[in-house]
């Protein structure tokens, strides 16, 4: 059987471009890091290079190439889910009862986050309104901050084989 690919990965290679792109534009070091990225998987470009390369173009390469490592596809999912497109992301943590500030979780708040029922509601709320959106960002969920939500992977399963 196949292995599944990460959430990341299971984006459209246009959707990848377009985070990669706002993750350049948003974050300062990025242009280095994912410069420093390319270089290593090879091609013969330098960072220094690569650096200077427009925007674009470096994005462009960057998912061509897969050069993301799992922490930059969990720093892109974050960014899709918590400062590009928070609605899913409200609307779990609303009906879950979490407390967030537009979608952002305070750092102070202890795992788990809510309850197994709590969750169970949130996931019925996310797929009723958001769709394939909403099932993706669940089994982003699933993949990285399971321990924050008890019972999550088994909701998400069930909706999975009931549909």
């Amino acid at each position: 059987m196949a292995k599944s690919p990460t959430p990341y990965r299971a984006l459209t290679p246009e959707r990848r471009l377009s985070l990669v792109m706002s993750a350049l534009a948003k974050h300062k070091g990025a242009r280095t890091l994912y410069s420093q990225r390319l270089a290593a998987k090879g091609g013969g470009f330098r960072a220094a290079t690569l650096i200077s390369w427009p925007v674009e173009k470096l994005a462009r390469e960057f998912v061509r190439l897969q050069a993301q490592t799992p922490q930059d596809e969990l720093e892109l999912l974050q960014l899709l889910y918590v400062d590009l497109e928070p609605q899913i992301q409200i609307t779990f943590l609303d009906v879950a009862g979490v407390k967030h500030d537009a979608g952002a979780i305070p750092e102070e708040l202890e795992l788990p986050y809510a309850d197994a029922d709590a969750v169970a509601r949130g996931v019925a709320a996310v797929l009723t309104q958001h769709g394939d959106d909403g099932r993706h960002y669940l089994r982003t969920l699933v993949m990285y901050n399971l321990a924050s939500w008890p019972g999550l992977d088994t909701e998400l399963a069930n909706t999975e084989t009931a549909s």
